[in-house]
C-alpha cells in the first residue's frame, strides 16, 4: 500500500521515518473522503479545497496535501524546501497536512512515484466516443482472471487520473485507465504518469473540437497514447480498423498492433450483426480460424465495437474464449445508455451523459431496432467547433429517417429540426423548446405506453431532467 512515508519521499527524494501510515485512497471533494484516505485540497474557480481540509479530517482522511499553512491545530509538514528534518518526528494518530508549492503537481507527483513501484499492466483508453463503456467492459473481461481497477466514472484527466492511480496497491494486477484529451500534449502527459502498455483508441469524432481543434488535431492527440506505448513484447497498440485515422496510428507504433473492426482485413472482426432491441445485441466474432457466435446484453448493434475492443483486450492478454465470453455477457458493466419506464408506460432510452454526432447517430440506429411509436427527443450538442452546423444538420437528417417525432432542446438543435424537416419529416411532427422543462410538460401529456424515447443532449443541455421527471409523473 502507498503510505505517508512514500508521498513523503516522492515530494522530496528523502524517506523520513514515520509511524507505519497507509493511504489507502485520495479525494479532492471532502463530500469523497472515506478512512485512512488523504485529501488534495485544490484551488478552483469557485471553491477552494483548503476550506474543507477540517472537514475531511472528520470524515476519516489521515493527510491533506495543501498550499499554505493554516491556523488550525493540525499537525503541518512544510515540504516546499525539502525534506528538513534529521529526526524521525513522532505523528502519532494526528492528522498531517503535507505543505507545498502546488497540490496539483504534487497529486500527480505522487502519482507518478507510486506507479513505478507497482508490477502490473496498465490498459490506457482514449478516444472521441465510447472511452468510458470501453473501459467498464474491458475491466470486466480482465476481471475474469485478474485482480482489476478501473477509472471510476469519467475520471479521465490530469486531476482524475493520478486520483486513480492512487487507488492502486500491490495485489492489483490489471489497471483500466480512460485518457481524454483537449491540448497537445494532454495524453502525453498522461501516459507519463501512467505508464500504459496496452493501449486503445475506439475511433475520432468532432467531440469537444471547439477546444481540442480540427479532427486532425483530435487524432494526432489521441495518437500520443499509441506513441508512448512500448515495443513489443510489452507493448500492444488496439486500434480500429474500421476508423481510417486511427488505423494509420499503427504508423506511429512502436509498439505490436492489433486491429479489431467488422472487416476481415482485421485481426478480430465481427459480422451479421443483429440489433435484439432492449434485449442486447447477436453477432459472430471471428479470430483466426475460430468463429465464435455471441449474445450481449450491451444495447445497439454500434455496441459490438465495444464488445470488439473488449473481446482483444483479452485475447492479447491470454485470456480464454470462456474467460471473454463471461466477461462480454456480464451485466454488471455501468454502461451509459439505459431503458427505463415512464409512469405512462412509455419506455425511455436514457442517454444523456453527454452528446456528440457520431454518438446521437449511434442512438438513433438503436431507436430504429424498436418497436413502437418512435420520438427523438435531442439537445444542443456542445463543444463541436466548426463542425457544429454539419454536426446538427447531419443528426436531423437521420432523426428523420428514424423518428415519428422530433422534439429539439436548444438554439443549436432547431438546426436539427430544421435539417429533419428539409429530409420530410412532417412539420406538425417537430417540435421545438428552449429548456428541459419545457419538454417534460409536453411530453407528459401526450406519451403512451406504446412510445420509445431517446433522450440524448450535451451534458450542459440538462437532458436528465427529462427522464427523472418523466419517471416519476
Amino acid at each position: 500500500m502507498l503510505t505517508l512515508n512514500l508521498a513523503v519521499e516522492a515530494l522530496t527524494g528523502s524517506s523520513p521515518q514515520f509511524e507505519e501510515r497507509l493511504i489507502r485512497d485520495a479525494a479532492i471533494d471532502s463530500r469523497q473522503v472515506t478512512p485512512e484516505s488523504m485529501f488534495i485540497a485544490l484551488e478552483g474557480e469557485r471553491v477552494d479545497g483548503h476550506d474543507y481540509v477540517q472537514e475531511a479530517f472528520e470524515r476519516g482522511a489521515n493527510s491533506a496535501l495543501v498550499s499554505r499553512e493554516f491556523s488550525e491545530d493540525f499537525y503541518q509538514l512544510d515540504l516546499r524546501k525539502g525534506w528538513q528534518a534529521d529526526l524521525p518526528i513522532e505523528i502519532g494518530d494526528a492528522p498531517v497536512c503535507l505543505i507545498v508549492e502546488d497540490s496539483l503537481a504534487a497529486m500527480q507527483a505522487i502519482a507518478r512515484f507510486w506507479r513505478r513501484k507497482l508490477d502490473l499492466v496498465v490498459i490506457g483508453i482514449t478516444g472521441s466516443v465510447g472511452k468510458s463503456t470501453t473501459k467498464e467492459l474491458i475491466a470486466e473481461v480482465l476481471s475474469q482472471r485478474y485482480r482489476t481497477l478501473k477509472s471510476p466514472g469519467n475520471l479521465n484527466n490530469e486531476i482524475g487520473l493520478p486520483l486513480t492511480i492512487l487507488q492502486l496497491n500491490e495485489e492489483h494486477e490489471r489497471a483500466v485507465l480512460e485518457m481524454g484529451f483537449y491540448v497537445p500534449g494532454e495524453i502525453e502527459f498522461l501516459c507519463d504518469l501512467a505508464i500504459p502498455q496496452v493501449g486503445v483508441v475506439t475511433n475520432i469524432g468532432t467531440v469537444h473540437a471547439e477546444r481540442a481543434g480540427t479532427i486532425e488535431d483530435i487524432a494526432r492527440g489521441k495518437a500520443e497514447l499509441v506513441e508512448a506505448l512500448p515495443a513489443p513484447p510489452d507493448g500492444i497498440a488496439i486500434l480500429n480498423y474500421d476508423d481510417p485515422k486511427v488505423r494509420a496510428m499503427a504508423e506511429k507504433a512502436k509498439a505490436e498492433v492489433f486491429y479489431y473492426g467488422m472487416s476481415p482485413e482485421a485481426d478480430l472482426w465481427a459480422d451479421q450483426v443483429e440489433g435484439l432491441g432492449l434485449d442486447g445485441i447477436r453477432f459472430r466474432l471471428h479470430y483466426r480460424h475460430e468463429v465464435i457466435h455471441l449474445r450481449v446484453p450491451m444495447i445497439g448493434r454500434h455496441s459490438v465495437h465495444t464488445a470488439l475492443r473488449a473481446a482483444a483486450v483479452g485475447l492479447t492478454d491470454g485470456l480464454s474464449w470462456q474467460e471473454i465470453v463471461n466477461g462480454l455477457q456480464s451485466r454488471n458493466a455501468q454502461l451509459r445508455l439505459v431503458a427505463v419506464r415512464a409512469r405512462s408506460g412509455a419506455i425511455i432510452l436514457d442517454d444523456t451523459y453527454n452528446a456528440s454526432p457520431e454518438s446521437t447517430l449511434a442512438a438513433l440506429n438503436l431507436l430504429e431496432d424498436l418497436e413502437g411509436r418512435k420520438i427523438a427527443v435531442l439537445g444542443d450538442m456542445l463543444e463541436l467547433g466548426q463542425y457544429e452546423h454539419q454536426g446538427h444538420t447531419m443528426v436531423g437528417a437521420r432523426a428523420a429517417e428514424v423518428a415519428n417525432e422530433l422534439v429539439t432542446v436548444g438554439e443549436r438543435a432547431k438546426t436539427i429540426a430544421a435539417s429533419a424537416a428539409n429530409a420530410g419529416l412532417a412539420a406538425n411532427m417537430i417540435k421545438s423548446f428552449e429548456e428541459s422543462n419545457q419538454v417534460v410538460d409536453y411530453l407528459r401529456d401526450n406519451l403512451t405506453s406504446s412510445d420509445v424515447v431517446l433522450v440524448k443532449g450535451s451534458r450542459g443541455m440538462q437532458m436528465e431532467i427529462i427522464v427523472a421527471e418523466l419517471e416519476t409523473s
